[in-house]
C-alpha cells in the first residue's frame, strides 16, 4: 500500500506543470526582490536629487544629480561624524561583551549535564520568547543610576541580545566531538586553555553570525536608545536621524533625510557583504543539535 502511494504521489508530480514547478520559486523571488528593493532604490534615488526634485518622493532617476552636496549637507548638519562616534562607543562593547559571556555560557550549557544547568539554560534563552520591557529597564537604570549613560545603554542591549548568542553558540558547540576537549585534558590543558585554543577557534562561524547581527540590531535602534540615553551629547546616528528627520521634514527636505541615511547604512552594508559567508554557515552550524 505505501508503495503505491509513493508511486501515485511521484506520478502527480510529474504531471505538474514545469513551467508551473519552476515559476512558484521565481515568483516568490520576485516578489521578495520587489518588497526590499523598492524601498531601497526609492532611498537611494532621492537622496542623489535638489529638493526641487524630492519634495515629493518617487522612483524616477534624477534629472540633476548632486549626491555629494546632499551627503555633505546630511554629514554636517546631522553631526554626523559624533553620532558614528557614540555609535561605535556603545555597539562596540556591547558585541563584545556579548560574544564573550554568549561562548562562555553556551560552553557550559552544551558540557554540563544537569538539572540545574538546564533550568539556567532555559532561563537564559528565555528572552528569545519574553520581550523587554521598557518602563521596567529605564526605572532599574535610573535607580542604578546608569538611565542617560552609555553603560546603561551598553547593559540593555547586552541582556537583549545575550539570549540569540548563547541559544546558537550552544547548538554548535554540542556539535564539537567531546573527545578533542578530552584530548587536551589529558595533555594537561587547564579549561581556559581548551575554550581559548579549542573552543573559540571552531566558535568562528558562529561567532561572525552573533557580531553582524547584534551590530545591526544595535546600529539602527532607536527605539530603546530614545529612552535610555535621551539624545543630547551622548546621542548615536539614529537619534541624530531622529533629530534630522523632525527638523528637515518640516522643510520638505527629503533628500537630505535620505541622505542622512544611506551615509549611516554603508558601515554595516560593507560588514555584511564582507561576511555573508560566514553569517549562513553560523546561523546553519547554530541549528544542529
Amino acid at each position: 500500500m505505501s508503495a503505491a502511494r509513493r508511486t501515485s504521489a511521484v506520478r502527480r508530480s510529474s504531471d505538474v506543470n514545469p513551467a508551473w514547478r519552476y515559476g512558484r520559486p521565481a515568483l516568490v523571488l520576485l516578489l521578495a526582490g520587489l518588497a526590499v528593493g523598492v524601498p531601497l532604490w526609492l532611498v537611494a534615488v532621492t537622496s542623489a536629487k535638489p529638493q526641487a526634485e524630492a519634495i515629493t518622493p518617487n522612483l524616477d532617476l534624477p534629472r540633476h544629480w548632486q549626491p555629494g552636496s546632499n551627503y555633505k549637507e546630511a554629514v554636517s548638519q546631522g553631526e554626523m561624524l559624533h553620532g558614528f562616534l557614540n555609535s561605535l562607543l556603545v555597539v562596540v562593547p556591547s558585541v563584545a561583551l556579548v560574544l564573550i559571556l554568549g561562548a562562555g555560557a553556551a560552553w557550559v550549557f552544551a558540557r554540563r549535564k544537569s538539572k540545574l544547568v538546564s533550568a539556567a539554560y532555559a532561563i537564559c534563552i528565555s528572552g528569545l520568547l519574553l520581550p523587554p520591557a521598557v518602563i521596567t529597564i529605564v526605572m532599574e537604570l535610573r535607580q542604578l543610576g546608569l538611565a542617560g549613560t552609555r553603560p546603561g545603554m551598553i547593559a540593555v542591549y547586552t541582556g537583549m541580545y545575550l539570549s540569540t548568542s548563547v541559544f546558537f553558540m550552544t547548538g554548535f558547540i554540542r556539535a564539537i566531538p567531546v573527545e578533542l576537549e578530552e584530548a587536551a585534558r589529558m595533555d594537561g590543558a587547564s579549561p581556559l586553555r581548551i575554550f581559548r585554543q579549542i573552543i573559540l577557534p571552531l566558535l568562528r562561524p558562529v561567532i561572525a553570525t552573533a557580531t553582524i547581527m547584534v551590530m545591526l540590531y544595535a546600529w539602527s535602534d532607536i527605539f530603546y536608545a530614545f529612552f535610555v540615553l535621551g539624545g543630547g551629547e551622548k546621542a548615536t546616528l539614529p537619534l541624530n536621524l531622529y533629530k534630522v528627520a523632525s527638523a528637515q521634514l518640516y522643510l520638505n527636505n527629503w533628500h537630505l533625510v535620505f541622505a542622512y541615511v544611506v551615509v549611516m547604512s554603508l558601515p554595516m552594508v560593507a560588514i555584511f557583504l564582507v561576511a555573508q559567508r560566514k553569517i549562513v554557515s553560523g546561523i546553519t552550524s547554530g541549528a544542529v543539535k
